[in-house]
């Protein structure tokens, strides 16, 4: 049995009015104890809790907060509180160090935000079945690969469409002359997503081909059939959203292959 690794982690907490003291966690942050330089640190993808106590929230700032807080965590020199106390509002907040046991850093993190912050112990099989668990399960794979960070994230669509389309792509890579792009979808309870990319790709082709002098490899992420146990109306939602999704041109893979796919980025990333 592998030795567990000692770790500590803070819990990021979003406080809209600091005087009521209401706040919602948002984020971890964990490293190995003894250890500032391995500090990672991961927000929620689901802002529902966010606008609960905070309908005007500005959660495009607190997206982008992650990744400045990322950026300046691997900067030497930055002592871990020190980089949180400036990259932070006061309306964000951070608990002290809570000490943990890790069989690895992916691991943990995953379980942490779990536990702390989407507060899915007790999800419906529904929900665990939707957008949100097949996109962190596609990161989680390419964090494993070592290439998550190496890729884009979150990319406009409004780039290569026309200004104003509110779309945005989970994550992307060029390992050569294609672009290559990947976006969870849950097809048996979202239809509309669906419908809305196969609309988009004609779009989308021509602006990366025109603006990046790519092709595009759109890669759709979905839960195999399997995992709907036999529910006739999610059956006939999933399969009319592949089939709308593959009749233009969108390769639609399922959450199984993610570690091919992760350990493809890999190679063509050359971690």
């Amino acid at each position: 049995m592998n030795a567990r690794i000692p770790c500590e982690f803070f819990l990021v907490r979003y406080v809209p009015d600091p005087i009521r003291g209401e706040f919602v966690n948002i984020g971890v942050l964990l490293r190995e104890a003894g250890r500032p330089e391995s500090a990672t640190v991961r927000f929620t993808r689901d802002w529902s809790r966010v606008r609960c106590i905070d309908p005007e929230a500005d959660t495009e700032m607190l997206e982008a907060l992650e990744g400045e807080l990322r950026q300046r965590l691997t900067e030497e020199g930055q002592p871990v509180m020190k980089t949180m106390a400036e990259s932070f509002s006061q309306m964000v907040q951070v608990t002290t160090a809570k000490p943990s046991l890790a069989e690895s850093m992916v691991a943990e993190m995953e379980l942490l935000l779990r536990l702390h912050v989407e507060n899915r112990k007790r999800e419906s099989a529904a929900r665990k079945s939707g957008r949100m668990m097949i996109h962190g399960r596609m990161r989680s794979e390419f964090e494993r690969a070592g290439v998550w960070e190496l890729m884009r994230k979150r990319i406009p669509v409004s780039s290569y469409t026309r200004a104003g389309d509110p779309l945005k792509i989970d994550c992307g890579y060029r390992p050569n002359g294609v672009i290559k792009v990947f976006h969870a979808v849950a097809p048996d309870t979202d239809t509309e997503l669906a419908k809305v990319l196969a609309f988009s790709m004609e779009g989308l082709t021509k602006g990366f081909a025109e603006k990046e002098g790519a092709a595009l490899d759109f890669a759709a992420i979905v839960q195999p059939l399997t995992a709907l146990a036999g529910d006739p109306d999610r059956e006939e939602q999933y399969r009319f959203s592949l089939e709308t999704m593959e009749s233009k041109g969108i390769r639609v893979l399922t959450t199984e292959r993610l570690p091919l796919i992760a350990e493809t980025a890999r190679r063509e990333l050359r971690v």
